[in-house]
């Protein structure tokens, strides 16, 4: 059975590849010694692990005392970096579920490690409001279930409730769709290994055996679990754009923010898969399986998402200087022109400006390039979160009660710490599975028996086909 797809819209193997071949390349990642690039990597992740669990424990024993926050900025650094972690692990939800809705197939090269991005990034996020609350044991508080406390009862009316329940389905959601993609590869890998790993990795893959009915009830549940995290892509940055929205402070209380906080995940969450999946490509070798095809896709997604992020950047500006109204005019001018215009200008310059070289072909498809924009994204998407929060926060409608605010070493601590909780988290996972899809891969294009062809291979058989028809 072959197949005749553009291969710029499929994760085309490089080169003739054998099914072997593409386990081996695979799987043998998870099997062999580790390199010394990923030792270093390692290290450097769990040193800002250990940096983490100091900050968290030096928060928990000094108290909420130790931040800088004051009477006019109640949330710093936590809620900013709490918002940019939940947009990171958008791109996961939305590589796996809506593209594989819309059968696009250069999804498969890159939609695993997005996956497990998604996951480590909901697991960094979901720190924060914990740690903010201050007393880290009572964070049981915030679920609604049957108790003896009387009258103390969340608050439904809420939008930090309503955050509770669209993270806690989405990290659900996303965690059986990563796992369910991840059993057909764990039976591979059992089938390799021996002793206590064989044992470990056929507990892993539920005693899967390759049958025509365990593959037709896996791809039923994947489907399913796509139509179900579908909406998520929407409705989770949504929901948290209302911590926001619903209020009445000047520059918060406005309708655009659902979308825009929608488009900037899905913005920053590519960026990070970008950055990811350049240092995983180079670092296991994976040039084969993530190839310029799938950069360039990805950056075409930057590029239309960052064009979206900067019309609604202009359109809060037009908007409120349309509206005549002097305080969502200040509120806005504060941004552009006052103390913290420099995190303004970042903002602008790394999210607006700098993805628009990707309209030239050869540099979205440029290795370097591409990863020096990803790292600018992620700064610049940062820098948007902390000018919605600190620039709106510091100067309200009194101006006796104006302040300004900077980070204490526990803040910057924690926020390095998450980092390197999140690398740690993404470092085991890609010496534990697979972090391509092997038999996702397997499935894309063949020609003949078991041979898989390379772009140049494809472009001609394309062709061909289109000649006969």
């Amino acid at each position: 059975m072959s197949a005749s797809v553009s291969p710029i819209r499929n994760p085309l193997v490089t080169g003739n590849k054998s099914y072997h071949d593409i386990t081996e390349d695979i799987c043998s990642p998870t099997e062999r010694t580790p390199t010394p690039a990923w030792v270093l990597t390692f290290i450097l992740a769990v040193a800002g692990l250990a940096l983490y669990v100091f900050c968290v424990g030096w928060t928990i024993y000094v108290g909420i005392g130790s931040w800088n926050l004051n009477r006019t900025i109640g949330w710093g650094w936590d809620i900013t970096n709490f918002v940019w972690w939940v947009g990171i692990g958008h791109a996961g939800t939305l590589i796996s579920a809506i593209l594989l809705l819309f059968r696009q197939k250069w999804r498969t090269g890159v939609n695993r490690a997005a996956e497990a991005m998604t996951i480590f990034a909901v697991m960094c996020a979901g720190q924060f409001p914990l740690i903010h609350m201050g007393r880290l044991w009572l964070g049981f508080f915030i679920f609604p279930y049957p108790n003896t406390r009387g009258p103390l009862w969340v608050n439904f009316n809420s939008p930090l409730l309503w955050d509770v329940f669209a993270i806690t389905t989405y990290f659900t959601v996303s965690l059986l769709f990563w796992y369910t993609g991840l059993v057909p590869d764990f039976a591979t890998v059992r089938d390799r290994a021996k002793g206590v790993r064989r044992r470990l990795y056929n507990f892993l893959s539920f005693g899967w055996t390759g049958s025509a009915k365990h593959w037709q009830r896996w791809e039923s549940l994947s489907l399913i679990l796509a139509g179900l995290a579908t909406p998520l892509v929407l409705s989770v940055h949504t929901i948290v754009s209302f911590d926001f929205a619903t209020s009445v402070i000047p520059g918060w209380h406005t309708t655009i923010f659902p979308p825009y906080f929608v488009a900037g995940a899905i913005f920053s969450g590519f960026a990070m898969v970008q950055t990811l999946m350049l240092i995983t490509r180079k670092v296991l070798n994976l040039q084969d399986y993530i190839t310029l095809e799938h950069i360039e896709s990805m950056n075409k997604v930057i590029l239309a998402t960052g064009t979206i992020v900067g019309v609604a950047y202009l359109t809060e500006l037009f908007i409120a200087w349309y509206s005549g109204y002097i305080y969502e005019q200040f509120a806005f001018y504060n941004r552009v022109l006052g103390p913290y215009y420099w995190s303004y200008i970042g903002m602008m310059s790394c999210n607006v400006l700098s993805p628009q070289i990707f309209w030239w072909r050869k540099l979205r498809r440029n290795v370097m390039v591409t990863f020096v924009m990803s790292i600018f994204v992620n700064i610049g998407m940062w820098f948007e979160r902390f000018v919605i929060i600190a620039t709106t926060l510091a100067r309200d409608y009194l101006p006796s009660s104006w302040s300004y605010y900077t980070p204490t070493w526990v803040e910057i601590g924690l926020f390095i710490g998450t980092l390197g909780l999140f690398g740690t988290l993404f470092m085991l996972f890609t010496r534990l599975a697979p972090v391509v899809a092997i038999a996702e891969i397997k499935s894309i294009l063949k020609d003949g028996g078991d041979q898989y062809v390379g772009p140049e291979v494809a472009r001609k058989k394309a062709a061909e086909t289109t000649e006969a028809h």
